[in-house]
């Protein structure tokens, strides 16, 4: 009896792995399947900052921290430690790991999954490259065509570079070059710029006529403080002096 009882136990708990197997097995076959989805299934992360690391912070949301590894252009925006911030969130599964990464605007977010869609490029060459690199930056140099710069980022090459551009030139807007308000701390700004508005993408439209690349045209408008009520000629006029330091 005590036999049989025993080969009886091994049989359930035999039964009970196999049945987590198959388990599992469908889990991660659902997950490939809608891959898509399953990135998307956290927008955002809404909490106080606890911790902030090298190229990782912690999000309390829930009585749960996060660990969100974001690019090391973000860390210098980040608000102080205790205040909310809202954090923009990717989620990568695999076989052996779940991480998620994060940015302060739901543009840049868009930005690394762009990334993303270029042969050969994974998270962690994606968020290489938005660490070596603003993500207005890169924009601006897959807009003027500027391998160079893209290159700069840790185990990118002239030739990835070069394949970054042709993949995402024509997927990126004058819009898109803009800076948006960074939404990360609740309630407020993040340290940055504001949105440059009508006035600014004037300027930098009139300043790409005259001659100059998208690039210096959108560095030139940056630097200058605009205001409401400034009208495209005003931002122009002053961008043309910082032009001509």
């Amino acid at each position: 009896m005590e036999a049989n009882s025993q080969g009886s136990n091994q049989n359930d708990i035999w039964r009970q792995d196999r049945g987590c197997c198959r388990n599992m097995g469908g889990m991660l076959y659902w997950m490939e399947k809608y891959r898509e989805e399953v990135h998307n299934v956290i927008s955002y992360i809404r909490g106080p900052l606890v911790e902030i690391d090298e190229d990782m912070i912690v999000v309390e949301a829930g009585s749960v921290g996060y660990n969100i590894r974001v690019p090391l252009s973000l860390l210098e925006r980040l608000p102080r430690i205790g205040e909310e911030v809202r954090i923009y969130t990717y989620l990568q599964i695999r076989e052996d790991a779940m991480s998620l990464f994060g940015f302060l605007r739901r543009q840049d977010l868009k930005m690394f999954k762009q990334l993303l869609g270029v042969s050969g490029i994974g998270p962690k060459g994606a968020l290489g490259i938005l660490s070596a690199m603003s993500p207005e930056d890169l924009r601006l140099a897959v807009i003027s065509g500027d391998t160079k710069a893209i290159a700069r980022a840790p185990g990118i090459g002239a030739k990835t570079a070069q394949r970054v551009i042709l993949d995402l030139k024509d997927r990126i807007s004058m819009e898109e070059l803009m800076p948006e308000p960074l939404s990360g701390r609740v309630g407020g700004d993040v340290r940055g710029k504001s949105s440059f508005g009508s006035a600014g993408k004037e300027a930098v439209d009139a300043l790409v006529a005259l001659g100059y690349t998208a690039m210096e045209a959108t560095r030139a408008v940056r630097q200058v403080e605009i205001t409401d009520g400034m009208s495209g000629d005003q931002v122009l006029k002053a961008s043309l002096r910082h032009l001509a330091v």
